[in-house]
């Protein structure tokens, strides 16, 4: 263990130790806009925070420098609020626990919020440096981007000056994103009236947990394991084979996360408990088969507990059963022209079915607008035929690719100058905020860039020491270069 204040570059490090201090989970982010604001005071930099809950930060050009185009450089502040079973860690009031493990940094049995703090602490290395030379900066540093980028949705028009949006928000050192996915969530609601479960019946809560899990947008081409398609199997077979009950159903907490838990509670006759706990034990053999160089944590099992009261009505439970069964999760297609980059998938990322009423959310993500149409009503579709509600929210548009862009010419330029050789250019299947921003300042030329991440949106996120110093020469110098206006 280390101190992670002390890595190099010192200007990077300490800022991103000050945030990891700052409770910051999406949804929660009034100290975090205070930290921002006091940060920018403290330095001497123009800040204010808009109506949607964004921090925009100015700073003038070094003398000599005002006639560069002016450099928008964006990152959020919330982070994905993830945490280890065993962890008390509360995301609203605790710092983050960082410590140094040989490459990495990483948190204890948390997220460690690199995913997107790395960005806001470069952005703060900037607004602070006195010794940059530069033309023109502001930041823009957005709220709930995990959620819904509901900062970069409200954000007002007419309040950026940039002609050049920074994203840095990408996670793989050496590569350039200059395009991503839009994406819909869906979500399929039904409120039932439950029945009252035989007074004889036990009941049995199963729990599937130990997925890896992961980003529904960088990860969902890795055949990772979905708590809620696997549990879903299981459950099917255990209505039919031992008279079960569905009385309950959690699995999945954050819509563009992979889910990497999930449990039911289920009644049944006394003597078919044994029965289904063999059940379980097949199931969880199989499912270490199926996934095994995937997944190696896999738990799986059943204990009993107190016999609920109510449960889901026959017709419901088969309803939903089977609509989960059938919904799709995963890869639908990738995209001809980069073979290797996902175009179209769906997450089913939540269930919660408990008390009369049953609420299903899937994340759809594609780089095609009619493909994200087609992936949408597919599900409605789906969800439809069980009888549930379904509604589209939070939409946001792919961003289209410019092979040409002046500032990705630059910054591939400096890379290969600073780093020896080329970096990689390349479309994301992760939805970014550049789309959003892009809808509303049109003329800006995008490009989004960071340090190498790995297993964001999880409690395994880390973030590569080696590739720190390196992103900030190379925001340093891009921004020495910026051309004129």
């Amino acid at each position: 263990m280390g101190e992670i204040r002390n890595l190099k570059p010192e200007c990077i490090w300490r800022n991103f130790d000050a945030l990891t201090q700052v409770p910051r989970p999406s949804g929660h982010l009034e100290k975090v806009q205070k930290f921002l604001l006091d940060f920018a005071a403290s330095v001497g930099v123009e800040a204010f925070q808009d109506p949607a809950g964004n921090i925009v930060m100015r700073k003038p050009a070094t003398p000599g420098m005002e006639n560069r185009k002016v450099v928008t450089m964006q990152a959020h502040m919330d982070m994905v609020p993830q945490k280890a079973p065993e962890s008390t860690h509360n995301f609203e009031t605790d710092p983050i626990e960082t410590y140094i493990d040989g490459e990495w940094v990483k948190a204890k049995g948390t997220t460690l919020g690199s995913d997107d703090g790395m960005g806001v602490a470069a952005i703060m290395a900037v607004m602070e440096a006195k010794d940059l030379k530069h033309g023109p900066v502001e930041a823009l540093i957005t709220a709930d981007e995990e959620t819904g980028m509901y900062g970069a949705n409200d954000l007002p028009e007419g309040e950026l000056q940039g002609d050049i949006l920074m994203n840095l928000d990408s996670e793989t050192w050496g590569k350039f994103v200059i395009g991503s996915a839009g994406g819909i969530d869906v979500t399929a609601t039904l409120d039932y009236k439950e029945v009252a479960t035989d007074t004889e019946d036990a009941a049995v809560k199963v729990t599937l947990k130990g997925l890896r899990g992961g980003h529904s947008g960088l990860e969902i081409n890795e055949g990772r394991g979905n708590a809620n398609k696997l549990m879903v199997r299981f459950v099917r077979e255990a209505i039919e084979e031992t008279e079960a009950r569905l009385a309950s159903w959690h699995g999945g907490n954050m819509r563009n996360a992979i889910p990497f838990k999930a449990e039911v509670v289920l009644t049944l006759p006394k003597e078919n408990v044994e029965p289904l706990k063999e059940m379980v034990a097949e199931w969880k053999a199989d499912f270490e088969d199926e996934f095994k160089t995937i997944e190696s944590g896999i738990e799986f099992f059943a204990e009993e507990v107190e016999t609920p009261k109510m449960e889901v009505p026959v017709e419901i439970q088969d309803n939903l059963v089977d609509a989960i069964y059938a919904c799709h999760d995963g890869v639908i297609r990738f995209i001809p022209v980069y073979p290797d980059v996902v175009e179209t998938s769906s997450n089913l990322a939540i269930i919660d079915i408990e008390d009369g009423k049953a609420a299903i959310k899937i994340l759809a993500r594609s780089s095609r607008e009619d493909m994200k149409d087609y992936v949408a009503t597919m599900l409605e579709s789906c969800f439809n035929m069980a009888g549930m509600k379904v509604e589209m929210s939070g939409s946001y548009g792919g961003w289209d690719s410019n092979p040409d862009s002046e500032v990705l010419n630059l910054l591939k330029k400096v890379y290969k100058e600073q780093n020896g050789e080329e970096g990689i250019v390349q479309v994301d299947h992760a939805g970014l905020e550049c789309s959003v921003i892009l809808g509303k300042y049109p003329h800006m030329d995008v490009v989004s860039f960071g340090p190498t991440l790995r297993s964001p949106h999880t409690t395994t996120e880390r973030c590569l020491i080696a590739t720190i110093e390196p992103f900030w020469n190379l925001l340093k110098g891009a921004l020495e270069q910026i051309p004129a206006k």
